[in-house]
């Protein structure tokens, strides 16, 4: 069984609690969500997060390939990580760790994906032609966004 990861970090300058507010309102996934993905909450974000919570998306993570994803929150430390894994989607595995960590001027928050594909060895071939590239794309796009939307920490 071959488990890939995604392993981004960004410094925002912004308190824990707003860094909290932002990252656990469901609903700001669709912010940080390239618009080409099609992403749409369709239930379970009606709730302040917690650990159980299902939450209900369609999203598109190939053009013309449209699919539901449902993700469970499995782990919730108020103000400093949150745990989301896929329960059916388009990947075999999807084991997302959320943290944030107070900095000086700011905090850091870390992205941790550990994913498996589907299709074993099939999956494994397209991993480094389209499923990596397109993951770097969307993760680059959530750090330009968050860029955007609360500046950037330079240290």
């Amino acid at each position: 069984m071959k488990l890939f990861q995604i392993h981004t970090n960004q410094k925002l300058p912004i308190s824990p609690g707003e860094a909290w507010a932002f990252l656990s309102d469901p609903h700001n996934l669709k912010v940080i969500t390239p618009d080409y993905m099609g992403f749409k909450i369709l239930s379970g974000a009606d709730r302040p997060m917690y650990a159980g919570q299902i939450i209900q998306y369609r999203v598109s993570p190939f053009p013309g390939i449209n699919t539901k994803w449902v993700t469970e929150i499995t782990h919730v430390t108020e103000g400093e990580y949150f745990v989301d894994e896929q329960r059916f989607g388009p990947y075999a595995l999807w084991h997302h760790k959320h943290f944030i960590k107070e900095i000086s001027g700011g905090v850091e928050m870390e992205d941790i994906v550990d994913y498996k594909l589907p299709f074993g060895w099939l999956g494994r071939l397209i991993h480094p032609i389209f499923v990596k590239p397109r993951l770097k794309k969307i993760f680059e796009y959530r750090t330009k966004k968050l860029t955007e939307l609360f500046g950037n920490l330079d240290e």
